[in-house]
């Protein structure tokens, strides 16, 4: 009997999905991203058994089920396919609830121990199972299991399927549009998608559009937390005017208050992680990209790194998560704290500019 796989990297799961081995008889494929999840469930599905849909051929079952009949799993996986062929027994679960996850942790151990029929594929589809999941454990030291982790999407990973998807309308971005649109884009693989087949009926299918960051402004509108966002850049870039206008509006678009100390909070940490990287051997414009930082605020960004010293940033840290503090008291002036907050940071930027 082969050894358990576990599976992680992009590349190695794609190539066992398009080749699933033979003598693999249970795979659990889980993660934080249940869109991928499901993804990759379907895809394993239709290469273990020509008719995926076919209730002859397939047994599609939910914790529900499981709760409701604890021994129907075992059932399931003890049944022989009525139309010939390879059954699959296909199990999601939402969450890890501890009795289907023991359930489905006992059910696996007896399968790939050859109890139950051995032309069925155990395939179980699951969010992130933590460390102290039985389901996982078991599935981790059995043999003939594959186990495939499905986390969010990278930053390329976004940027490579938005291209081939697009490509398949006859639609293409500019390298500085795929960045814009990336940078918005939602990294659970289902919400995703849905943007991407938004933005391919905005461009037109089949008209060839190559389409730059300017014809995306359109599309994308204006983000509703954008005020603040602009506000903390203008806070650490030394701008007090700019500061009071942005937090003003973003008043008025209900955005300010904690969520303006949040977004003071994000501005800071970015400049940490920069620094650190930095430190660390990377190149500051490199470091910046790794950092996520919106590519027309680039060039602001490495001057404040620049600017900002440890020192700096460690009383800055400080001066933030008072005000936080500050705005979770009942009845505190929320904006009134979040402006002090940003104009004190805005002045000692613009001091040491």
């Amino acid at each position: 009997m082969p050894a358990p796989l576990i599976l992680k990297r992009r590349p190695e799961i794609e190539r066992f999905l398009a080749a699933p081995p033979k003598d693999i008889r249970v795979a659990v494929i889980h993660g934080r991203d249940l869109s991928m999840v499901r993804e990759r469930g379907s895809a394993l599905a239709a290469r273990v058994t020509a008719r995926p849909d076919d209730p002859f051929d397939v047994a599609l079952l939910t914790e529900t089920d499981i709760d409701a009949e604890p021994a129907r799993l075992e059932e399931e996986l003890s049944a022989i396919s009525m139309m010939g062929g390879r059954r699959l027994v296909r199990l999601r679960l939402a969450d890890e609830r501890v009795g289907p996850d023991r359930a489905a942790a006992e059910a696996l151990a007896d399968h790939v121990a050859g109890k139950l029929s051995p032309d069925a594929f155990f395939l179980v589809e699951s969010g992130a199972l933590g460390r102290g999941s039985a389901l996982r454990r078991a599935a981790e030291r059995a043999e003939a299991c594959v186990v495939i982790e499905c986390w969010e999407d990278e930053v390329g990973d976004l940027a490579r399927f938005t291209r081939e998807a697009l490509a398949a309308d006859k639609l293409g971005l500019t390298s500085e549009a795929m960045e814009l649109f990336v940078s918005r884009l939602p990294h659970e693989r289902g919400v995703a998608r849905q943007e991407i087949e938004r933005l391919a009926l905005f461009l037109g299918p089949g008209s060839g559009t190559q389409a730059g960051a300017a014809d995306l402004v359109d599309f994308l509108g204006v983000e509703p937390e954008a005020s603040i966002f602009e506000a903390a850049s203008d806070a650490f870039g030394g701008k007090p005017a700019a500061v009071q206008a942005h937090l003003r509006r973003a008043a008025r678009e209900g955005q300010g208050g904690p969520a303006a100390v949040r977004a003071l909070g994000i501005h800071l940490a970015q400049l940490r992680q920069v620094r650190v990287l930095h430190a660390a051997g990377a190149s500051l414009q490199q470091a910046v990209k790794t950092a996520r930082v919106f590519w027309k605020q680039e060039r602001e960004f490495q001057r404040q790194v620049r600017v900002w010293g440890d020192a700096e940033i460690d009383r800055a840290q400080a001066d933030i998560l008072a005000a936080d503090i500050a705005c979770k008291q009942t009845g505190s002036p929320d904006d009134l704290i979040a402006e002090r907050l940003a104009l004190s940071i805005a002045e000692r930027a613009r001091r040491m500019a």
